[in-house]
C-alpha cells in the first residue's frame, strides 16, 4: 500500500508541476478503471472526492456513479481515507 501511496504522491506532484490541474481526478480514473493498479473503488472514490473538493464537477459525477456500486462501509472508508490524506498533505 505504501508503494501505491508514494506513486500517487509522485503523480500529483508531476501533474501540478506540469500545469495539469486535475492529477487527483486522474488518480481516481486510474483506480476505477484498473490502469496500472488493481481496480479499487474505495481508492477511486477517495481520489474523486479529493478532486471534487477542489471544484472538479466531473469528479463529483464519477464519485456518485461509483458510489452506487459500493457498500456504505466502503464509502465510509473512502471518506476516512480522503480525510486522512488531506490531514497529511
Amino acid at each position: 500500500m505504501a508503494r501505491y501511496e508514494a506513486a500517487a504522491i509522485d503523480t500529483i506532484e508531476y501533474g501540478m508541476a506540469g500545469g495539469n490541474e486535475d492529477p487527483l481526478f486522474a488518480l481516481g480514473l486510474m483506480h476505477s478503471a484498473g490502469r496500472d493498479v488493481a481496480p479499487d473503488l474505495v481508492s477511486a472514490h477517495k481520489w474523486f472526492n479529493l478532486a471534487a473538493l477542489r471544484g472538479n464537477a466531473e469528479a463529483k459525477r464519477y464519485r456518485m456513479e461509483i458510489a452506487l456500486e459500493m457498500s456504505k462501509a466502503e464509502i465510509a472508508e473512502a471518506q476516512r481515507q480522503a480525510r486522512e490524506w488531506m490531514r497529511c498533505h
